[in-house]
């Protein structure tokens, strides 16, 4: 992906999934980074960020999401992921 906003490295959470985004009038897919971060020094939240790669838009303007969430939204959100994998999981056998 070039022209990135987000950084990604060897620390990044996944560098390489399908992602896609939706609007009124426009329904776009492409590669994402999904990157799950916090604060090193004294770390008082968890970012969530996602950028699709802007390569493949025609739509979209290059830009990238990011939602803050305190601690206990992040193990809130943790838990809904669990949970729902655990039912795709439970489909595939």
């Amino acid at each position: 992906m070039p022209d990135r906003l987000l950084k990604v490295n060897a620390y990044t959470t996944f560098d390489m999934l399908d992602g896609s985004a939706q609007g009124h009038d426009f329904d776009e897919e492409a590669f994402a980074v999904l990157n799950v971060t916090a604060p090193r020094r004294d770390p008082d939240h968890v970012t969530l960020e996602l950028e699709l790669d802007n390569t493949q838009l025609e739509t979209l303007p290059a830009h990238a999401d990011r939602v803050t969430l305190s601690a206990a939204q992040a193990r809130e959100l943790a838990a809904e992921l669990e949970r729902y994998a655990d039912r795709v999981d439970a489909a595939e056998e």
